[in-house]
């Protein structure tokens, strides 16, 4: 797992947005903002990582850091581990560095972001991770095996 952040899901446009001082992401990117992290979720939903306190003003905002937790698959294998449970293109050229997006690992919904070449952050429900990282582990001996 990695270290504990605040997650707060925002639903709102742009402009909302930019009146909680956040800059709107790339479609399936992710946008750095100080020490947070904005990832694009859908056209009015995004979620905010970091230690920001956020303020609804047009947007509706949910505190849900008692909700998830994150994992992180690193090294050569790591879009491989993933792909065990997972069908999506992980190829660089395809999931490149930043991307993002709301997908489905095993049985559990998780988000997937892209943050260095060989690195991916998996946001889940906490009573989820323990699933996940047994099905991460169980590709990791599949392929030692």
């Amino acid at each position: 797992s990695v270290a504990p952040a605040r997650r707060f899901i925002i639903r709102g446009d742009a402009a909302a947005l930019a009146s909680m001082g956040l800059l709107l992401p790339g479609t399936c990117r992710a946008t750095t903002i100080g020490n947070c992290v904005l990832l694009w979720l859908g056209p009015d939903e995004f979620l905010l990582l970091g230690s920001k306190e956020v303020a609804p003003s047009d947007a509706c905002v949910v505190d849900v850091s008692h909700r998830d937790t994150a994992l992180t698959a690193s090294g050569p294998l790591a879009a491989w581990l993933i792909n065990g449970f997972c069908a999506l293109d992980l190829q660089e050229a395809a999931f490149p560095i930043g991307m993002c997006t709301r997908t489905v690992f095993g049985k559990a919904e998780i988000v997937l972001w892209r943050t260095a070449a060989e690195t991916f952050r998996i946001e889940v429900a906490r009573s989820f991770a323990p699933y996940v990282w047994a099905c991460l582990e169980e590709a990791r001996r599949e392929f030692l095996a």
